[in-house]
């Protein structure tokens, strides 16, 4: 019986530490800022639209955090301190890394292809 009682609390802890560590996976999207989203249609740069990147930087420089676009979705980036954010910001990347609900650690971004 213990050992029985044993078994259940080991698989219950298991599967609570499954749950908080989320998620590890590859996605394919755009490195941007929490203060466009998904979308820097409303940039404009002497009455021009500007490019996504510059965009992002601008936002950056004014206190927005980097976020990564996929399939509309917005998910904030957790490890902001990333030397590869500022890289590929504004661009189309392939990333891999822990999602948890709507928040993602980045561990590798590459150009997609």
């Amino acid at each position: 019986m213990k050992k029985t009682i044993l078994a259940l609390a080991c698989a219950a802890s298991l599967l609570s530490y499954v749950s908080v560590a989320g998620a590890a996976g590859t996605w394919t999207g755009t490195i941007s800022d929490s203060g466009c989203g998904a979308s820097h249609d409303a940039m404009t740069e002497h009455g021009k639209k500007g490019t996504d990147k510059k965009c992002t930087e601008m936002c950056l420089l004014k206190g927005a955090k980097y976020v990564f676009v996929n399939d509309g979705k917005v998910l904030m980036i957790k490890n902001q301190n990333l030397a590869d954010l500022k890289k590929y910001a504004g661009d189309r990347v392939t990333i891999s890394g822990d999602l948890s609900g709507d928040t993602i650690t980045v561990a590798k971004i590459a150009a997609a292809k």
